[in-house]
């Protein structure tokens, strides 16, 4: 099978509103897919399902959500056949990105195409929902609003063009330990998020997280990567999901690179990526 592309996430808004009974918070977001992508191989010269993974901090074992994936389409399907996943790591690992979710989605979506279809896009998104909370949303693929545990998907209308610089300074932050310690607040919640967003000023006057006050008081460094990105012109800046990457959102592809080059040169240390959303 040719290569499937895994693209990366970020968070354009996210409120936590509640802790559920099941360990999880529902919560309101808005989600975009952007241009970093993971590639994903799917094999079938083996006689289990296994991962094989670039970056040596992803597990292999079935604990990989790649492995979940194919381990619930075969049930599924009613299969028992192997398969080998194959895959090259861009997205940097646990920074908020939804890599293995979408690595996780890639698969289901790969592997429907290898049998010939037999699940809708519908069907795929209840599997998806089983194996993770940001998963549906990489078979939904378009720019969304997020509700119930992330797995609730509306199409957004409309978002206008932009650009983003992403920085990862190479941090690990545990979503767990973040949800664990937020503490939630009666603060009145805005569900009147805009179905259509025209321009970049609208859009970074939506950008919010809730998870920010949690993260940066862990690691303060990335509260002063927001402000590097924000004096170096971008229109607004946020972390993406419980981070540690953070985004900045600039509204000429120009002005993203003479940021994105400058930040190269002054911070050999951190992962920093242009990029633009995937907004169809």
């Amino acid at each position: 099978m040719p290569d499937l592309r895994s693209p990366a996430k970020i968070n354009l808004f996210l409120k936590a509103l509640r802790k559920r009974k099941d360990g999880y918070h529902d919560i309101l977001s808005v989600m975009c897919g952007v241009t970093i992508f993971d590639h994903v191989t799917l094999s079938f010269d083996v006689s289990s399902i296994r991962a094989e993974c670039s970056d040596p901090r992803v597990p292999e074992d079935s604990s990989n959500l790649a492995c979940k994936a194919a381990s619930l389409f075969m049930k599924r399907y009613g299969a028992s056949d192997g398969v080998r996943i194959t895959i090259r790591k861009s997205i940097p690992v646990a920074a908020g990105l939804g890599g293995g979710s979408s690595n996780a989605a890639s698969v289901l979506m790969g592997l429907n195409r290898r049998y010939d279809n037999p699940f809708s896009k519908e069907s795929l998104m209840s599997m998806a929902g089983k194996i993770g909370a940001d998963v549906p949303f990489f078979i939904f693929r378009s720019p969304a609003m997020a509700s119930g545990i992330g797995d609730k998907l509306v199409g957004l209308g409309c978002l206008p063009p932009f650009w983003l610089v992403v920085i990862d300074p190479g941090l690990e932050v545990s979503t767990a330990w973040v949800y664990k310690n937020l503490e939630l607040t009666n603060s009145a919640i805005d569900s009147n998020i805009p179905t259509s967003i025209k321009t970049v000023s609208e859009l970074a006057q939506l950008l919010h997280n809730d998870l920010e006050k949690v993260t940066f008081q862990k690691y303060p460094a990335l509260e002063i990567i927001k402000s590097v990105l924000i004096d170096n012109g971008a229109q607004g800046a946020l972390m993406s999901g419980s981070g540690p990457a953070v985004f900045g959102i600039f509204d000429t592809i120009n002005s993203a690179k003479t940021v994105c080059r400058s930040i190269r040169n002054r911070q050999g240390k951190w992962n920093v990526f242009l990029a633009e959303p995937l907004l169809t």
